[in-house]
């Protein structure tokens, strides 16, 4: 089909027969179905690491301090991004929708999906000074956010005890996802999990493939600005001064 679109699906649950891996898978078969193209990174099953730091880089900038941007930009100038990282970028590159999928642990996001954000959508590839909302380096693609919580609906409404979801998933929306241009779709959440039938259960996966069929049918025009993010920016501008 003309129209077809690539869809990065990132996975961060590190039980493969979770209910955040059938959404993920369900939201993947659909896609196939209309002849969408979809990659799913499986964060657990691939080990990917959570924590950042040299381990990040396979070429020092600075072997006396480990400044994340100086690093992640002589990276991404050089080629020089560990293994994992350089494969979820190449996804990342190529993917005209990136669909985020966790459950919410603890108020936020598991450690795996933010350790996805601080590694890979890293300085000098995802983001750079003055490049940011609307122009941003992703601009002109799109991603959501899919989500599954123990806590009910009544829970995470205006007058429960958790209060609404949004301000709970605004950091990884608009500060990682908007801040780097991409326009992000209303978050698919699905709510009680633990406690819910099989009924329910295939409502929610039914919502989140539907919601994933919607976002590969809004128009793109992704610029890949990424490709050239660095050039307005000096070599050895995070550098140590002093």
């Amino acid at each position: 089909m003309s129209d077809a679109r690539n869809t990065l699906i990132v996975v961060a649950h590190p039980e493969p027969g979770s209910f955040n891996h059938a959404l993920a898978h369900n939201m993947a078969n659909a896609l196939h179905v209309a002849g969408h193209e979809v990659v799913i990174s499986d964060l657990a099953a691939e080990r990917f690491r959570a924590d950042i730091g040299r381990h990040d880089i396979d070429s020092v900038a600075d072997p006396g301090r480990f400044h994340v941007q100086a690093e992640q930009a002589h990276a991404a100038r050089h080629m020089a991004f560990a293994a994992d990282i350089a494969r979820e970028q190449a996804r990342v590159a190529r993917a005209d929708n990136v669909i985020l999928q966790f459950p919410l642990w603890w108020g936020g996001a598991p450690a795996l999906m933010k350790g996805w954000i601080d590694r890979v959508l890293s300085y000098g590839f995802a983001y750079v000074d003055g490049r940011r909302f609307d122009t941003g380096l992703f601009k002109g693609r799109h991603a959501m956010i899919s989500v599954t919580t123990g806590g009910t609906r009544e829970r995470f409404s205006d007058t429960g005890v958790y209060g609404p979801i949004g301000p709970l998933l605004m950091p990884i929306r608009k500060l990682a996802l908007e801040y780097m241009g991409f326009e992000v779709a209303e978050p698919v959440v699905s709510y009680g999990v633990p406690r819910t039938d099989a009924a329910a259960r295939a409502e929610y996966l039914a919502a989140a493939a539907q919601a994933a069929l919607d976002l590969a049918a809004r128009p793109i025009q992704r610029t890949d600005d990424w490709r050239t993010a660095l050039d307005t920016v000096p070599e050895g501008a995070w550098a140590r001064k002093g």
